[in-house]
């Protein structure tokens, strides 16, 4: 049977959701608000030398009908080992973000109660819900729609903001300096538009996808579903950052690094521009954006340590999807509940880790995708080669020009 165009898309919207969440609504707007459009450089320079990186998480699933995962372990055990270790240290930071985050968003929208570690237990509780009941196919669903929502929203809060604006515009290009601004610099460009292990993810939810569909999806098809996620990471992200330079540059007022004061902040944006009409329609926009990115690392991290393990250990194991889910959604709460729950800091934290880590999942992908395990005529072209080249040696070069720094 053929399949349309909405059937060949999925794994990239998945991508989509789960980027388009703090790297834009917190990062992005932020960079806006304290930079104005300075950094706006930043954010197409860190799209266009992750790009290749993340491309090959989807060809490589489509090439040979295996996870990236399965390609590490050919590149060596001790290659497999070292990313089992550093998605075991990353997941909980990444999740405890992305979920008080939303968490944040909840209280500002349904009130209740403004205790976020309460909304994250309700939010992990009705993720897990949805991930028994549901499983890929109801986040391959979900995603079209909460994107759509999302897109059309902040379109048309920034083209308000554009046309209600009585300034001039100041593109100036700003290259920060002391420890406070290059810090930020690199928490900004370690989640933009994504942690580089996402690649890992999206090879997996390539492969759920071909089994869900009893279809295999082609390596065309597969670059050209991501393409159209991935453009779309870029054209938020750009429009996050105009609302920030928009409403709050030079307002006189900062984000805050409590979850709740910022979604309050956030919201706010919007509604400055479009109306109090438009409230509620903006923060659900909002809210849902931020917990798919909840929904999907939940799914995407139990589902590559799940893999990980088997491979590590495919005679003993007894870890299953399951088991992580659980595994993760208890240490997400025992963080926020004894450990820390300033946003601000958490996020910092998170990105500059993803950061720090992005140059060696370039490296293994690069590696991957160039070698003898991929067949060649699904090889990046000599072009595409040389992009990759140039990609790693800016992630290593900013990443030395930060630790140099501080």
């Amino acid at each position: 049977m053929k399949k349309t165009f909405l059937q060949t898309l999925g794994p990239g919207l998945l991508f989509a959701g789960a980027a388009i969440g703090v790297s834009h609504l917190v990062q992005s707007t932020k960079a806006g608000a304290e930079f104005g459009f300075g950094l706006l450089w930043a954010l197409l320079l860190v799209h266009l030398f992750k790009y290749p990186f993340f491309q090959f998480g989807p060809r490589y699933a489509a090439a040979t009908g295996e996870t990236l995962l399965e390609g590490y372990q050919k590149l060596g055990k001790g290659v497999l080992v070292a990313y089992y270790l550093l998605n075991f240290a990353t997941m909980f930071t990444i999740q405890v973000t992305v979920t008080i985050v939303t968490a944040g968003l909840a209280s500002q929208l349904f009130g209740l109660t403004d205790d976020l570690v309460v909304w994250s237990t309700v939010l992990l509780l009705i993720s897990i819900t949805l991930l028994v009941v549901g499983r890929y196919k109801l986040l391959d669903n979900l995603m079209k729609y909460i994107i759509i929502i999302l897109t059309v929203s902040t379109i048309i809060a920034v083209s308000v903001a554009i046309f209600s604006t009585k300034d001039a515009f100041e593109i100036t290009q700003i290259l920060p300096s002391g420890t406070v601004e290059i810090t930020f610099l690199i928490a900004f460009l370690g989640w933009m538009p994504a942690p580089l292990d996402v690649a890992v993810w999206h090879s997996i939810w390539s492969i759920e996808k071909s089994k869900n569909n009893n279809q295999k999806t082609t390596p065309k098809e597969a670059i050209l579903d991501f393409n159209i996620g991935y453009l779309g990471t870029l054209f938020l992200g750009v429009c996050f950052v105009l609302l920030g330079a928009l409403v709050m540059h030079q307002s006189g007022e900062n984000f805050s690094e409590k979850g709740g004061k910022f979604a309050s902040q956030l919201i706010d944006l919007y509604t400055q521009n479009l109306g109090e009409f438009f409230y509620v329609f903006i923060a659900i926009a909002a809210f849902t954006t931020m917990f798919s990115t909840t929904l999907t690392t939940l799914d995407a991290s139990p589902r590559a340590m799940k893999k990980t393990t088997e491979l590590l250990f495919p005679k003993t194991t007894k870890l299953n999807y399951w088991f992580w889910i659980i595994f993760l959604s208890v240490g997400t709460f025992l963080i926020l509940k004894y450990g820390m729950s300033n946003m601000g800091l958490l996020v910092k934290i998170a990105t500059i880790l993803s950061f720090l880590t992005a140059p060696f999942y370039a490296i293994l992908n690069y590696l991957l995708i160039t070698g003898k395990h991929t067949p060649k005529e699904h090889q990046p072209n000599f072009y595409l080669k040389v992009w990759s080249i140039v990609g790693i040696l800016f992630l290593v070069g900013f990443s030395i020009w930060f630790l140099s720094s501080i």
